[in-house]
C-alpha cells in the first residue's frame, strides 16, 4: 500500500469537481476507518407557492409545489408531494405550515408526517375555552428510508365550527 502526504487536495482553476480514485474504485478510508461510499445524500428544500384549503375536520396532504433545490430530484413537487429517496439511509426531515382560521374559529391543528402512508411523527394544538386564529406547526425527525419504496408526505388538519382554513 503506498502512502500520498499533503497538506491540501484541491481541484485545479476552472474546474469543479474532485475525483478521488478511478472507476473501479467502490469506497473511501477516512481516517477513523470508516468507510464511505456516499459523501452526497439527497437533500430537497420545498414550499408552497400560495395559501391552500384545508376541509374542515379532515386531514389535507400539503402541497409543498415549489422546489428552491432538489439534488437529486427525489421530491415529487406536482402530483404526490412526496420524497422518496433512492438511497438508503437515514435522513433528518422536517416540515413546517402556517394553519389559519382567517376570521373563523380553529379549535384544533395538527400537522403529520406521514411514512408509507401511516402517522410518523404529529404536532397537536387544541383549545378548550380559546380559540386558535394562526399557528405554525412544526414535525421533525430522523426517518430511516429503504432506497426503493419508503416515503414522506405531510398532511395539516384544522377542526372549526365555520368558514374554512388555510
Amino acid at each position: 500500500m503506498s502512502k500520498i502526504l499533503v497538506d491540501t487536495i484541491d481541484t485545479r482553476s476552472g474546474t469543479s469537481t474532485l475525483t478521488l480514485g478511478s472507476s473501479n474504485a467502490g469506497t473511501i478510508a477516512l481516517g477513523s476507518g470508516d468507510v464511505q461510499s456516499n459523501f452526497m445524500y439527497p437533500a430537497f428544500f420545498a414550499y408552497m407557492s400560495g395559501d391552500q384549503n384545508i376541509s374542515n375536520n379532515s386531514m389535507t396532504k400539503i402541497q409543498y409545489n415549489t422546489e428552491d433545490f432538489d439534488t437529486n430530484s427525489m421530491y415529487d413537487n406536482s402530483s404526490n408531494y412526496r420524497f422518496t429517496p433512492t438511497i438508503a439511509g437515514k435522513y433528518f426531515v422536517y416540515a413546517c405550515a402556517t394553519i389559519k382560521a382567517n376570521a373563523y374559529v380553529a379549535y384544533a391543528s395538527q400537522l403529520n408526517m406521514r411514512k408509507n402512508g401511516a402517522d410518523f411523527i404529529v404536532d397537536r394544538a387544541t383549545t378548550q375555552n380559546d380559540a386558535l386564529f394562526e399557528l405554525t406547526m412544526h414535525v421533525e425527525g430522523v426517518v430511516e428510508f429503504n432506497g426503493s419504496s419508503d416515503y414522506v408526505e405531510i398532511f395539516g388538519f384544522s377542526e372549526r365550527h365555520s368558514g374554512s382554513a388555510q
